[in-house]
């Protein structure tokens, strides 16, 4: 939804973007190169685009050829300069994004640093990480001090046809900007999507590039849980099911309604994005899932499950019941999409070696 009277901030915000952009593209800032391959994943707008399962779906491609680090400057961690995650790692130690992936890819290198340029480094000489072969960096589209070697940017489906610059809108830069990118992929679409539908996407994004488009869509899967115990099926929710929906994140919409699939019994405690939770909220996710009546259950997000998992507080009864519904990406014509990740590092790979 657009701001009509942020608009005036949203012309001299924008001035500020292309004065920056344009320090750069003369020279005047420099992006660094690295002689390590590095793939950027970003976007146009703050929130709710999906990188973090489509940083995933990348692990998964490489992690059984290529030795992976992901780089992420850890947004609202509590700790300062370069940090390598452990499986120790809390959301305060590391963000709740990184603690999300190394959560799941233990054995995969994950550090953050607000400076990537100096995280790379650090990533290059450490004797833990130094035989490192491909950095993921996680959000850097608009981090142009490093000068990646393949740049993914991700648009969300919803906002190809119509959106501002912060703050009347969500942009973080304009839609032309996506010149600097090398694959784009709208995120988001619809379970069903028309080639009219994808023809007419790709036409809007052709006035602004000519760069190979790709589509996916969020598909859930099983539910995990928090604390303890088994795996189940998301279908395995009842109509009579009461569920305490907790969220954290930019866009909760559309995991309600995937939830309304299986029951209309749902009340939503809805936070902002990235949410700190403190002991106040804690005290009313007690309160609010002890007033539900049985069957009851707890569902949240990956992301917020990073968060809830590490905060005490939660009574035991909260704690057997929680939830959270992990979300991967289905990327139309993946096997073409998954090749130029690929041709890249090969090639890069081909280069290095001679």
């Amino acid at each position: 939804m657009t701001n009509a009277w942020l608009i005036p901030f949203s012309w001299l915000y924008g001035a500020g973007v292309w004065m920056r952009n344009t320090l750069f593209d003369k020279g005047v800032l420099r992006s660094q190169s690295f002689n390590i391959p590095v793939i950027a994943v970003g976007n146009l707008a703050v929130g709710g685009t999906g990188k973090t399962p489509h940083v995933e779906h990348l692990v998964r491609l490489l992690r059984d050829n290529w030795r992976i680090a992901i780089l992420s400057r850890g947004y609202k961690r509590r700790t300062k300069g370069f940090v390598l995650a452990s499986t120790t790692s809390t959301a305060a130690d590391i963000g709740d994004e990184p603690r999300q992936l190394k959560s799941k890819f233990g054995n995969i290198t994950i550090a953050v640093d607000a400076d990537r340029c100096h995280g790379i480094r650090k990533l290059m000489k450490d004797s833990r990480t130094r035989a490192t072969q491909v950095i993921i960096l996680d959000d850097a589209f608009q981090h142009r001090y490093v000068k990646p070697g393949l740049s993914i940017v991700l648009i969300e489906y919803g906002r190809l046809y119509g959106d501002m610059l912060l703050p009347a809108g969500r942009l973080r830069e304009p839609m032309s900007n996506l010149r600097r990118a090398d694959i784009i992929v709208v995120t988001k679409c619809p379970d069903i999507l028309s080639e009219e539908e994808k023809a007419s996407a790709r036409d809007k994004i052709k006035r602004y590039a000519e760069k190979p488009v790709f589509f996916s869509r969020m598909v859930y899967q099983d539910l995990e849980p928090v604390f303890c115990g088994d795996s189940r099926p998301l279908d395995s929710i009842s109509a009579h099911t009461n569920v305490l929906l907790v969220t954290g994140i930019a866009h909760a919409e559309p995991l309600a309604d995937e939830i309304r699939k299986h029951t209309t019994e749902i009340r939503h405690l809805a936070y902002g994005d990235h949410h700190d939770f403190s002991a106040t909220d804690i005290s009313n996710i007690n309160t609010a899932f002890a007033a539900l009546p049985t069957p009851r259950m707890l569902i949240t997000t990956e992301k917020d499950a990073s968060r809830l998992s590490s905060i005490k507080g939660l009574t035991d009864e909260v704690r057997q019941a929680a939830w959270q519904l992990p979300i991967h990406t289905d990327i139309t014509n993946q096997d073409q999409f998954d090749q130029m990740v690929t041709n890249y590092l090969n090639t890069t790979r081909n280069i290095s070696s001679t």
